[in-house]
């Protein structure tokens, strides 16, 4: 029998490359001696040596070229910051602007960082940190500012804000209403997604995101450490909504802690098994869910099983309807 001819992967064309490369060159060109060839290099490097997908290498380059420059960051390339609501928060690396209210902070959980909490206006709450090295005055519970040039950061869907050294705060006599962006949805869990079970995070500081192959897509190649997290599927029979379960929601959900599911993999050398084993307890099941959205996710801060239901004839008398 003649061998079986593989095709090798595609490779991203070197023109759109180039595009990419001289956009981030022409981006830094009031700042750094930035070269486009150099640039072009370094992005074949991630994309057609490591396979790190465009979007994510060029926002790997691009902040290799941000703290080489150490400088103010709103004026490359961002042409200014936007005024919005919280909740209208869409994009990751996104210069925005926030009047907002301190509902709570938080226990911080590495030097690095001063201040981690909540801020909320009337649209809804998102995350924020604010890390030494940025030097910025602290914020007080129950205080309303204006946050000029804060940065978006996305993480599961879930997006929050960094305060940096360019930020300004200004402290405001104004009692801000804050919102409620929370969701209850209820639904047949019908579908485990991809990346669910037990995954391996990048350790880098400051960085939660799931290592592919054992690499993260900013900072390359690393150990990781292991989480627990359900990217799921729930259909009332209506409507299809996407549900992430983070570690401590996917532990009640299933009943298997983290060390359980690391003693299981470590069992069978094989991480999948955890997420099959979960799947065969949870699929199928009837949930109610509550928690904000972002994006395309509701993100589980609570769940409950309403009760005994016949899923199939549910969902097939609400279509129905």
């Amino acid at each position: 029998m003649p061998p079986i001819e593989t095709r090798p992967e595609a490779e991203t064309p070197m023109s759109e490359l180039r595009q990419e490369a001289e956009a981030i060159a022409e981006q830094f060109s009031d700042h750094l001696n930035v070269d486009a060839d150099e640039v072009e290099e370094r992005l074949e490097n991630l994309v057609n040596e490591y396979r790190v997908p465009l979007d994510e290498a060029r926002r790997s380059v691009t902040n290799s070229y941000l703290d080489d420059a150490g400088m103010e960051r709103e004026e490359i390339g961002r042409g200014g910051s936007e005024q919005v609501l919280v909740n209208d928060i869409d994009r990751d690396e996104q210069w925005v602007d926030l009047r907002v209210k301190l509902v709570d902070l938080w226990e911080p959980r590495s030097d690095a960082i001063s201040q981690v909490g909540l801020l909320g206006d009337e649209s809804g709450t998102i995350k924020f940190v604010s890390f030494v090295t940025s030097e910025l005055p602290k914020l007080e519970e129950g205080a309303s500012y204006q946050l000029s040039n804060v940065v978006t950061d996305e993480y599961e869907g879930r997006y929050s804000v960094k305060l940096n050294r360019t930020t300004t705060i200004t402290e405001i006599d104004e009692e801000i209403e804050v919102g409620d962006n929370a969701e209850t949805v209820e639904g047949a869990l019908v579908d485990i997604q991809s990346g669910s079970g037990l995954i391996k995070r990048c350790p880098e500081e400051d960085c939660t995101r799931v290592l592919q192959n054992g690499r993260c897509s900013e900072h390359g190649q690393g150990e990781g450490e292991f989480d627990l997290r359900i990217k799921g599927v729930l259909d009332d029979g209506r409507t299809v909504t996407e549900v992430i379960f983070d570690r401590e929601a996917t532990e009640e959900l299933t009943g298997m802690t983290l060390a359980e599911a690391k003693e299981m993999a470590m069992d069978a050398l094989d991480t999948t098994v955890v997420a099959e084993e979960m799947a065969g307890d949870i699929l199928g099941r009837y949930y109610r869910v509550t928690g904000p959205t972002f994006g395309r996710y509701v993100l589980v801060d609570e769940q409950e099983e309403p009760g005994p239901v016949d899923v199939e004839s549910a969902l097939i008398k609400a279509r129905s309807i």
